[in-house]
């Protein structure tokens, strides 16, 4: 059987520029371990009438990028992630004309819809804060008060892009704090309830928001904080839990990313941090690894194959587990961060070693 070539589909940002290039490096340089091929593409680069791609090449030797001409391979792992421009249809086309290729992963939906899939499985829907779709001013006051916390938040933002926290201080009183649409914070203020459309409006978030039910992040210094949790299929074709990470945010943030001045911490020590019971944070530890199981296996039915997920999670100052997002184009870094070095490789060579089970079950059938 020849060596087979993985091909990492991803979308430029201005110009050439590839966000995951140094992700993207370090997957060339663990696929020679594995005598897998690895390329990356845009759709933009495929060849207007021959089938075939302008592809890019790291050659580790020479610490250098080649660009040539590479027939279209047989396996995808599409990194691509949400633009609103003319790139993303670009994608929709290419997986349209190509739907015999191998796809590692699917796309799947916005956060409304992932949301709402989850929510009809009972088994997940205990793990979901209360979720609604804003329209307009309405639809914020019975969240306003039903919980004394509550979330405004794109449907498909990232990085903590565009996340509103809205703290009720009094009867009509309440303490809204968040991030821009360029993750600058935006600094605390008081208003009344009636007044928080507008302000809303006038920070210019025009796109499709959701409402939810805002779960207790504080640590003791007032930092928010959660849990990133990689789930990933490995070698045999199973999902596994990967790792684990806590993340904080910085002062006076609502959110906890990193992109957005986080920093990572171990999950366990964190764990430990906020409960004094061994067999508290054992039994926590079980119940984010169950809930991803059992996110992982619904989302896969319901989208087409996966071959990872990044769950975002909240554990409640009483230690009850609730799932805040699910990322199916997860960054790994976290663990980089917190040196756990071994599931950091490890994060990265699962999506390759997946590639190999495909390929090879392909030949087999």
């Amino acid at each position: 059987m020849p060596q087979p070539t993985l091909g990492i589909m991803a979308l430029y940002l201005n110009g050439k520029r590839l966000e995951e290039i140094d992700y993207f490096r370090k997957l060339t340089i663990q696929g020679k371990k594995l005598e897998l091929n690895v390329i990356v593409f845009t759709p933009e680069d495929l060849h207007p009438t021959k089938k075939a791609i302008a592809a890019l090449q790291y050659d580790p030797l020479n610490k250098k990028w080649t660009r040539s001409w590479k027939p279209i391979p047989n396996l995808i792992y599409d990194r691509c992630r949400y633009q609103k421009n003319y790139r993303f249809p670009l994608l929709r086309k290419f997986r349209a004309s190509y739907p015999q290729l191998t796809y590692l992963n699917r796309p799947i939906a916005h956060k409304w819809n992932v949301y709402q899939s989850l929510y009809k499985d009972r088994s997940i829907r205990a793990y979901l804060p209360e979720t609604i779709q804003y329209h307009k001013a309405s639809d914020l006051s019975p969240f306003l008060q039903k919980y004394p916390l509550v979330y405004l938040k794109p449907s498909d933002g990232t990085g903590g892009r565009g996340i509103l926290c809205i703290r009720r201080l009094g009867n009509q009183l309440f303490l809204i704090q968040g991030r821009d649409l360029s993750r600058r914070i935006i600094p605390p203020r008081k208003m009344r309830a009636d007044q928080i459309a507008a302000s809303f409006q006038s920070w210019g978030f025009k796109d499709h928001y959701l409402i939810q039910q805002g779960i207790s992040l504080a640590l003791p210094d007032g930092r928010v904080h959660d849990y990133r949790l990689l789930i990933q299929k490995n070698g045999k074709g199973d999902w596994e839990v990967t790792g684990c990470a806590g993340r904080i945010g910085p002062l006076r943030s609502v959110t906890s990313n990193l992109h957005g001045g986080g920093k990572a911490m171990s999950m366990l020590k964190l764990l430990q941090s906020r409960f004094n019971s061994a067999e508290k944070v054992t039994e926590i530890s079980k119940s984010m690894e169950q809930l991803s199981h059992l996110v992982a296996v619904h989302l896969e039915k319901h989208y087409g194959r996966l071959c990872e997920l990044a769950l975002d999670i909240a554990v409640s100052p009483t230690g009850q587990v609730w799932l805040l997002e699910v990322n199916p184009k997860p960054a790994r870094e976290v663990f980089a961060r917190i040196k756990e070095i071994d599931t950091y490789e490890s994060a990265i060579r699962r999506p390759l070693e997946y590639a190999l089970y495909l390929n090879e079950k392909n030949h087999s059938e």
